[in-house]
This record gives structure tokens, C-alpha cells and sequence, in this order.
């Protein structure tokens, strides 16, 4: 038996095991004393030993592109990072076996995370979701602490060319939580202007969000603030060290297992438990 002060390694299994950021993961993972990597799913590698599959030592965790049989072997917690187009079946998966999750694939409207915030607290277990970059966390809460005194402001986001999901759930997120706190004022309506009005950005409940996919760009997000002869600009930027993730991720994972339903944002976990 662990004596009060030790603690029983979370046993992992990691979605998306041998992607970019899943790879960072799992070579975090299989070095770190307080986590376990339990299972690991990935379609392109499956039957492979992970270590093998990501350059490394065999590990003895042998890759399988089935997510139920992976959570059907009851770890302590899912991290997820796959694809937008099948997020939800990944969350309803974990939710039906009673999984936390920690929900790193971006794309989910406000409806979907309603849905998923209702079947985590019918099922009892904690989902956490967002940009799991510690910078990108404090950029999220800089903005939502802004917002509430500030009135007037935007978002812009940008990313490479091939990013699908518009605009990327940072700057939804972003725009979503520091609505929650103030939606923006606005000197004209939409319909008020000339010319190409969809130029002022979407409106993500009442906030306009910019969205820009170019090739040479990596993913950046800016809340820009104005007030009469002064601006505030916030911004994040991140290169192509897709490690900045880890550290967050694996915050997280210990920290779903504190509560019930969907936290969005890594800021909330930080600074709210």
C-alpha cells in the first residue's frame, strides 16, 4: 500500500498517440514517475509497439485504432488529441464508459459543449477541454479579466493554411468566455455599415473573430482592446514546438479528477482549483 504521502500513478491512455502533440506526450508520459501510459490509439501505427512507432525503445504498449476497446480497459483518464471530424464520438465514447477526458482536439460549438457538459455530470466524471499552452492559458485569462473592463474589442487568429476548423477553438473560446463577462460594444451595428460587412469578422455570441489561413503562419491569437486614445493588444503566438502542450495536458489530466462536468479552459483549472 502507497504510504499518505505517495500517490498512484494515473494510468493514461492516450488518443492520437503518434501525431505531433501525441507524440510529445507520449515520450513525456513513459518518462514520468506520476503517469502511466495504459493504452494508445492512433490508426496509422496500430499493431506497432508506441516506443517503436515514435523513434524510440520498444515500450511494450502495442497501438490500437480502437478508442472503445482502449477506454474498455478502465484508465484513470483519456488525453485526446485527434481530429475535429471525430471529436464527439471520442467524448461520447469516454463519457459512456465513465472516462475522464482531457479534450485537446479543437472544433466544438457552444451547443456541443453543452451537450458534453450534461453527459459528463450525468455520468459523474470531469472533462476538460482548450489550448493547453500555459501562455495561451494566461492569454485566455488576461483577456477574460480585460473584458470586464474594457467594452470595446476584437479577436484575430491565425494559422497555417491546411488548419479546417474556423475560426480555431482558442479564439472561440477566447471570445466565448470574455462574452460571458461583457459582450462588446460596438460604435456601429453590421448592418449599419457600407460595403463588404463581412469583413468585420463572424460574430461568435456578439464578439467579432477574424480568421486568417495562410501558409507560413503558425497558430497566433490577439484580443485587441480600444478606448478613446489608447488600445490594449493581447496576444499569444506559438512556433512549431508542439511540446508546449504537455505540461498543460498532463495538468489537467490530474486535475479532472477532482470534478464533475466540462471545464473549458486550462486558465480555469490554474487559477479556479
Amino acid at each position: 500500500m502507497p504510504s499518505p504521502l505517495e500517490t498512484t500513478p494515473l494510468k493514461v491512455c492516450l488518443s492520437g498517440a503518434t501525431g505531433g502533440v501525441g507524440r510529445c506526450l507520449a515520450r513525456a508520459i513513459l518518462a514520468h514517475d506520476e503517469f502511466i501510459l495504459d493504452s494508445a490509439v492512433a490508426r496509422a501505427a496500430a499493431g506497432r509497439d508506441l516506443g517503436e512507432a515514435i523513434g524510440q525503445e520498444p515500450c511494450g504498449v502495442v497501438v490500437t485504432d480502437d478508442l472503445g476497446a482502449a477506454l474498455d480497459r478502465k484508465p484513470d483518464v483519456v488525453i485526446d488529441y485527434t481530429h475535429p471530424s471525430v471529436r464527439m464520438a471520442n467524448v461520447m465514447a469516454a463519457v459512456e464508459r465513465k472516462v475522464p477526458m482531457v479534450i485537446g482536439t479543437t472544433g466544438f460549438s457552444s451547443p456541443e459543449f453543452e451537450e458534453i457538459d450534461h453527459a459528463a455530470r450525468t455520468a459523474g466524471i470531469g472533462l476538460a477541454t482548450g489550448n493547453f499552452s500555459l501562455t495561451a492559458a494566461l492569454l485566455q485569462h488576461f483577456a477574460v479579466m480585460a473584458a470586464a473592463h474594457l467594452p470595446h474589442y476584437t479577436v484575430l487568429e491565425y494559422c497555417k493554411a491546411e488548419k479546417p476548423d474556423v475560426p480555431s477553438g482558442t479564439a472561440r473560446e477566447v471570445a466565448e468566455l470574455m462574452a460571458e463577462v461583457r459582450k462588446p460594444d460596438y460604435a456601429l451595428s453590421a448592418g449599419d455599415h457600407i460595403g463588404y460587412t463581412d469583413s468585420l469578422g463572424a460574430e461568435i455570441d456578439g464578439v467579432r473573430v477574424h480568421a486568417v489561413r495562410l501558409p507560413g503562419y503558425s497558430a497566433g491569437v490577439e484580443v485587441l482592446f480600444g478606448l478613446k486614445g489608447e488600445r490594449l493588444a493581447l496576444r499569444h503566438e506559438m512556433g512549431t514546438d508542439e511540446s508546449i502542450f504537455v505540461e498543460g495536458s498532463l495538468l489537467a489530466a490530474q486535475k479532472v479528477q477532482g470534478f464533475q462536468g466540462l471545464v473549458r479552459g486550462l486558465d480555469k483549472l490554474i487559477f479556479d482549483s
